[in-house]
């Protein structure tokens, strides 16, 4: 898929895609068919409007999203179709970690939701609490997710 060459296109590359499976973690109850897209708060940081919807080819990463994710609800991990271009996301890449190990990415385009996986473990409590207090710990250092 091409992007619109009046759109704003990020320094990095923008991926192809065509058989990769993706998924999205996140505590919002949705239908096959659905759209998840950017706008809403994000689940991070101070919460600001999200101008990317998240993606991710490894389905640790999208329990983490699950996991984490804000709101009372369960979490859900989605399998997932980019109805546009993607890039690698900066707060878990190259800006921060060399190559992209967790495969992750994001998209100023609708993710459309094509499935639901139901039989994904979540992390050890121990885990899952050492992340809330290093994002907690991040948050009151005034670091916020990369949205540039």
């Amino acid at each position: 898929m091409k992007a619109n060459p009046s759109e704003e296109k990020p320094a990095s590359f923008t991926h192809e895609w065509s058989s990769q499976l993706f998924y999205h973690g996140t505590k919002a109850d949705l239908k096959p068919g659905d759209l998840i897209e950017p706008g809403f708060k994000s689940n991070y940081g101070k919460q600001k409007q999200a101008s990317f919807v998240y993606l991710t080819a490894t389905l640790d990463a999208a329990v983490w999203g699950a996991e984490l994710a804000l709101g009372e609800s369960p979490g859900r991990i989605y399998v997932v179709e980019p109805t546009g271009p993607f890039e690698d996301d900066p707060n878990l890449t190259d800006k921060k970690f060399p190559g992209n190990p967790t495969k992750s990415y994001r998209s100023r385009h609708p993710l459309r939701v094509s499935g639901e996986v139901t039989d994904w473990q979540g992390h050890a409590p121990e885990q899952l609490r050492a992340m809330k207090e290093n994002l907690e710990r991040l948050k009151q250092l005034g670091i916020e997710a990369i949205e540039d």
